[in-house]
């Protein structure tokens, strides 16, 4: 009050950080990984346009004659490269599943520390999404079929041709994550 009397500034000079949503707006690119020995999916997409660009996306494929360590190097190394031609800030990879099979389970597994490793030897941010979370943001519905995530996933992308199905869930999982992140929620993305 005395401030005000004497001429001062009526009222103290007010600071806003930078709304979630107007942030979320900011340019993004994202790293959408669904892991899998012989197929695992890669999706490249760039956020802070109407409709996100699609910067790269495809299947590691390892042949079936090839040892388990080869395909875990190539999918290492593939990432690396992507890694370094993209430069993603962010990572996000398929949650965690309950396999039946205990022998396919640490199949699994190992694909998925192989591609968790090279993404985390970047330094980015690695985060996962359960399977039945992304199927619900992108198509509606948890329990959708592949096919009708890959059609979503072309759609919401603006793709030429369906994506294939392993780079379709990639995909889809940085669609989601983009979406996630760009408003408040409750159950938000694990990071890992």
């Amino acid at each position: 009050m005395k401030a005000r009397l004497a001429g001062g500034p009526a009222h103290a000079a007010r600071v806003t950080a930078p709304s979630p949503r107007r942030a979320a707006r900011l340019p993004r690119t994202i790293l959408g990984v669904d892991p899998s020995l012989r197929g695992t999916g890669y999706g490249i997409i760039r956020t802070g346009k109407a409709q996100p660009d699609t910067l790269a996306q495809g299947t590691i494929v390892c042949p079936k004659e090839w040892e388990r360590s080869r395909c875990l190097a190539k999918i290492s190394q593939t990432l690396r490269d992507l890694l370094l031609e993209h430069a993603p800030e962010v990572c996000v990879v398929e949650g965690l599943f309950f396999a039946q099979n205990l022998k396919t389970a640490i199949i699994m597994g190992e694909a998925r520390g192989a591609a968790l490793a090279a993404v985390a030897g970047s330094g980015i941010e690695i985060y996962e999404i359960a399977t039945r979370k992304v199927k619900l943001a992108i198509v509606g519905y948890g329990a959708a079929q592949k096919v009708a995530v890959a059609k979503m996933v072309q759609r919401l992308l603006g793709l030429a041709e369906l994506p294939a199905p392993d780079a379709a869930d990639a995909l889809a999982l940085a669609l989601t994550l983009a979406q996630e992140q760009s408003r408040f929620s409750l159950g938000a993305p694990k990071r890992i």
